[in-house]
């Protein structure tokens, strides 16, 4: 997916501000001139066009990541339900803005503070560095917001407050944090490596093109980061659905439990079910950015 302004820049800061580029390229600025001033400015960007972005993009693709949802959930020879597909949205609206928010908020600064602390040739280290560092901060918000969505969506609950209420009475405040584990098994590659894969495919072009690129250039390659990096994490996606949704019953004991299980009773084909890449799963921009898959 896509977000566009008006120019075509970096998931970050503009290339011309204060990025290193590799192959011994800077752009106009030194890598000493951010003051907290600039990297408090790029922290209000960023939680203001990730949260905006972060609630267009789901609410656009909420049908998309219900059907995945309860395809990783239903066991073998199981048939889904494709009523309901917007069951909890507004409960996860009102979750993806701060997540979204902190997401981009906290990958903006950490990038560039990064970037000017280490060689240009481990560029790749910083946007893999920060995506998990960005990932880690949101994961308080994004984990509650996730396991109440999802046993919404496979029809758990009727309503964002009463899943809420009835998980708390039931298992506790853990409960909205059932799977933290494997969430940040999942979701720390994900972001980390996306975002890598992204910022380095990007600055490559631009070196090759010796231009800017063009909107859907960069909406290209913000799709085929997506692509390769929710293909590589299906199974640990399926994984951490399981274990989110699974409530009080307690179906499995744990990661290695859960793996075992699924092995043993629907066989390796079950942790393939419904990539990932076909829902990214938060798109922010800024003022500055045109594109970032987060």
């Amino acid at each position: 997916m896509q977000a566009k302004t008006s120019q075509s820049h970096s998931p970050a800061v503009r290339m011309g501000s204060s990025e290193k580029v590799p192959n011994g390229c800077l752009t106009t600025a030194s890598a000493g001139d951010d003051t907290p001033f600039d990297l408090l400015r790029d922290f209000y960007d960023g939680v203001i066009a990730g949260g905006a972005a972060g609630v267009f993009v789901e609410a656009a693709l909420y049908p998309i990541d219900t059907i995945k949802t309860r395809l990783q959930v239903a066991h073998a020879g199981g048939q889904i339900m494709l009523k309901g597909l917007y069951s909890g949205l507004a409960g996860n609206l009102a979750g993806v803005l701060p997540a979204s928010a902190i997401f981009v908020g906290v990958y903006e600064p950490t990038k560039q503070k990064l970037l000017n602390a280490l060689p240009e040739n481990l560029s790749a280290l910083a946007h893999l560095t920060a995506g998990a560092i960005a990932g880690a901060a949101s994961s308080v918000v994004r984990v509650p917001t996730e396991v109440v969505k999802q046993r919404m969506q496979t029809a758990q609950f009727s309503s964002a407050p009463d899943a809420v209420r009835l998980i708390l009475a039931k298992e506790g405040f853990k409960g909205l944090y059932a799977g933290y584990g494997s969430f940040l098994l999942r979701d720390l590659p994900f972001d980390a490596v996306q975002f890598c894969i992204y910022e380095q495919l990007r600055i490559g072009f631009k070196l090759a093109a010796r231009r800017d690129l063009k909107d859907p250039e960069v909406a290209l390659i913000g799709a085929f980061a997506g692509a390769i990096t929710g293909a590589i994490t299906t199974p640990l996606d399926v994984i951490k659905t399981r274990l989110m949704v699974q409530g009080s019953g307690n179906q499995y004991q744990g990661i290695c439990d859960c793996v075992g299980t699924i092995m043993r009773e629907e066989g390796s084909r079950a942790f393939w079910k419904m990539p990932n890449q076909a829902r990214n799963r938060r798109h922010c921009w800024n003022a500055r950015n045109i594109f970032c898959v987060c």
